[in-house]
């Protein structure tokens, strides 16, 4: 329900907009509209799309993603790059292969009442254990980046004091700190919060401290290879199976996607059938001969 919500405020504010919407994002000159944007939204799953509607903050990167893509791509053909012959290539190959699997998709697609609500049940009966959401942590980081050779090695070992000096003194704010200190930058715009993640999302390195931190309280540094982390647990959560209505869409997701999967495999299957494959196989031992492979991938 929220994602349609989601879905249609949106659509509603490009069609108020104009054709093709007003201007959401842009870098080096490459603008992104909002209808370019909702056109990636309705292109992703059910699951995907609720995810984007709970977390605002996720469309922001969807856009940033977008927009460097889309700058990649100009300069890309500002040099040319798709007029290369290998390129060409890949594009020949790429477009038969998408056309071919949309159209194969489109033969396949289960009937709109699929699965039923017996058919979900079952499944969600099958996949209790696989379901189980482990122990999570919501967490912030001050993160303080290994020096690049030894000239900076004392200043970075300074920034980091400065910042555990600072966090030792009495009625000091981790957010307040994590903003000045931290040198990851998307955390450090949100007073150093990571958000929530598994255990088995966490680095073994970093989950040995965490285990063992009451709430609010802050660690001693963690040194990984990238550098130093200073955490603080801002809540847990123990481990959970969410309930049927909490994964009925995922659940009927897959269950499409694995009929899609089965419809395709049994129409290929039948026009093997139909149409046995005949292969000149000394024909094709003769090609990894041939002096264009024998090439490929040497230097001019």
């Amino acid at each position: 329900m929220k994602t349609r919500l989601f879905l249609f405020l949106v659509t509603l504010a490009v069609a108020r907009a104009g054709e093709e919407g007003a201007v959401v994002g842009s870098m080096g000159g490459v603008e992104l509209r909002e209808r370019e944007v909702v056109e990636s939204l309705v292109n992703l799953g059910v699951v995907d799309r609720e995810a984007l509607a709970r977390d605002p903050a996720s469309v922001n990167r969807l856009v940033k993603t977008m927009l460097v893509q889309r700058l990649v791509f100009a300069e890309a053909l500002d040099k040319g790059w798709d007029r290369d012959p290998s390129i060409q290539a890949l594009l020949k190959s790429t477009r038969e292969a998408a056309i071919s699997d949309s159209y194969l998709k489109s033969l396949s697609q289960p009937p709109d009442g699929y699965p039923s609500e017996v058919e979900l049940k079952a499944a969600y009966e099958d996949s209790r254990a696989s379901l189980t959401v482990p122990r999570s942590y919501r967490l912030a980081q001050i993160y303080i980046a290994a020096p690049v050779g030894l000239d900076e090695k004392a200043a970075v070992e300074s920034r980091l004091q400065a910042a555990l000096d600072r966090l030792r003194a009495p009625g000091t704010d981790f957010g307040v700190v994590a903003i000045e200190f931290s040198e990851e930058k998307e955390s450090a715009s949100r007073s150093g919060e990571i958000g929530w993640l598994r255990e088995d999302q966490i680095q073994p390195e970093i989950l040995a401290q965490v285990a063992r931190l009451k709430l609010n309280v802050v660690s001693e540094p963690v040194r990984l290879a990238d550098g130093w982390h200073i955490l603080k647990v801002l809540d847990a959560r123990e481990p959970f199976t969410p309930i049927f209505d909490q994964v009925r869409a995922q659940l009927a997701q897959k269950l499409r996607a694995e009929k899609v999967r089965a419809g395709m495999q049994a129409y290929m299957a039948e026009l093997l059938q139909k149409h046995p494959v005949e292969i000149d196989t000394p024909a094709l031992s003769k090609l990894f001969r041939s002096e264009p492979l024998a090439n490929a991938g040497k230097q001019p």
